[in-house]
């Protein structure tokens, strides 16, 4: 198993989630979140000065995946929060050793 942990624009958030509805991945925890990356933020000017916003609002997706709906679930988040801009985010995969079930009390050898 691999957890896909993607940080989207906040206007992605829909698409993402029924693109991964879509291929059957309906499990995910969405969280709101603020980060930078090359995009450093964003320079407001007005008659006052200059601002400059240095933590961009984004959406985190975290999906447990089987192995083999991996790169189902990669090219189904790239397809529908690419923009072509700078700012679309970031995918990173992870390994899961076990995924437990709480209410069925389930055990894992980790």
């Amino acid at each position: 198993m691999k957890m896909i942990v993607a940080i989207v624009r906040p206007e992605k958030t829909q698409e993402v989630k029924e693109a991964l509805d879509g291929i059957g991945q309906h499990g995910m925890t969405i969280t709101p979140v603020k980060g930078r990356g090359l995009q450093s933020g964003v320079k407001l000017t007005s008659r006052v000065g200059t601002t400059v916003i240095d933590e961009i609002d984004k959406v985190k997706f975290e999906v447990v995946v089987e192995d083999d709906l991996l790169q189902s679930c990669i090219d189904a988040i790239i397809k529908v929060a690419d923009t072509g801009h700078m700012g679309d985010g970031r995918i990173f995969v992870l390994p899961v050793e076990c995924s437990i079930r709480i209410r069925q009390s389930e055990t894992c050898e980790c």
